[in-house]
């Protein structure tokens, strides 16, 4: 694994999220007419301000996906039946039930029902969507085969178009949590159909006027900034509006982190598990397993924000997930490379 396989923001992702989540706390805590005039930017429930950053966060990872990749999925099919298998038929149902078993059962006497049903909400939208982004870099780091990487990406994307909203509400109804569809559907159609649109439209005007070489390492790189910015200043307005929830209940931030953790080493040990089985070379064997264990949590965050509001548990509970993601993944990155002879 090489240093320069991720840069120094990704690395330290996590890092970067607790310093937002003070600034945020202390904002809400001493500067309460912040959160209030945020509140005031709203359309139809969702957060203007918060909506445009998680665009400027989505819109760039949509444009590194490239759909033509999609011809190439009789290659080798196993890898994609299995990723398919694991992120739509696995990872949702198993993060809802060790979600559910957590909030409900062993968190009994500390969360209130209220409180433990908002949590849930935030574990299954975290859930029933697996990273498009990070992965590649997930992929890079375990030598993973990348023209494959991308297949797997794209045809996730394409899935998450039909699936992701079917899935939530399914999962959701099993609790006797409501969500009306068409909010659910417009969640969907804001951060996934718009960003996808115009990331698809925008590469191919691109890669015809200036070429691929062009549209890959300068204009993709331009934003490499702007989506540091728009998730840091995404962060810190949502720890705004959680302040009060963190100060009253600190080691809610730990109940949280718990089962999404454990979650994510069950799911790394399962794709890993039946791709050895299947006899999948490492180079697919290690992005699925990097797949399934990852999360979409720009959607995540995005569609709960969209439903629930910035000073929701569920919303506290997807952005609990970016907390957790770099560092774990790091860890199964090293897991992962250790038993590559295994697939040899």
């Amino acid at each position: 694994m090489k240093s320069e396989d991720i840069s120094f923001f990704e690395k330290n992702l996590t890092t970067w999220v607790l310093v937002c989540m003070v600034l945020g706390v202390m904002i809400g805590k001493f500067i309460p007419s912040v959160p209030l005039l945020l509140g005031q930017w709203e359309f139809y429930n969702v957060s203007l301000p918060a909506t445009i950053l998680l665009w400027i966060m989505i819109y760039p990872m949509m444009l590194k996906i490239d759909f033509t990749s999609i011809k190439n999925i009789g290659k080798n099919p196993k890898g994609l039946f299995l990723t398919w298998f694991i992120n739509w038929l696995v990872k949702p149902f198993t993060m809802y039930a060790i979600a559910y078993l957590f909030f409900f059962v062993f968190y009994e006497s500390i969360l209130t029902t209220e409180r433990a049903m908002e949590y849930l909400i935030g574990a299954v939208l975290l859930g029933a969507a697996p990273c498009t982004a990070m992965v590649f870099v997930w992929s890079k780091m375990t030598r993973g085969d990348g023209a494959y990487t991308l297949v797997q990406v794209a045809t996730n994307d394409l899935i998450i178009l039909l699936a992701y909203v079917p899935i939530v509400s399914f999962l959701l109804n099993r609790g006797n949590i409501s969500i009306p569809w068409e909010t659910l559907v417009l969640s969907v159609v804001l951060f996934i159909v718009v960003p996808l649109v115009i990331s698809y439209l925008s590469r191919q005007y691109l890669i015809r006027t200036r070429g691929f070489a062009y549209l890959e390492n300068v204009f993709i790189p331009k934003f490499d900034p702007y989506v540091m910015i728009g998730l840091l200043l995404t962060l810190v307005i949502i720890f705004t509006f959680q302040g009060q929830t963190i100060l009253n209940q600190p080691l809610d931030i730990v109940l949280i982190a718990t089962p999404l953790i454990i979650q994510t080493f069950a799911i790394f040990g399962i794709t890993l598990g039946l791709a050895y089985y299947f006899k999948l070379p490492f180079n697919i064997a290690a992005p699925c397993s990097m797949i399934g264990s990852s999360n979409f949590f720009e959607l995540s965050v995005a569609v709960a924000i969209a439903l629930f509001g910035l000073s929701s548990g569920a919303t506290l509970a997807t952005v609990v997930g970016v907390l957790v993601e770099v560092p774990v993944m790091l860890l199964l990155v090293k897991i992962a490379n250790s038993l590559e002879s295994k697939f040899k």
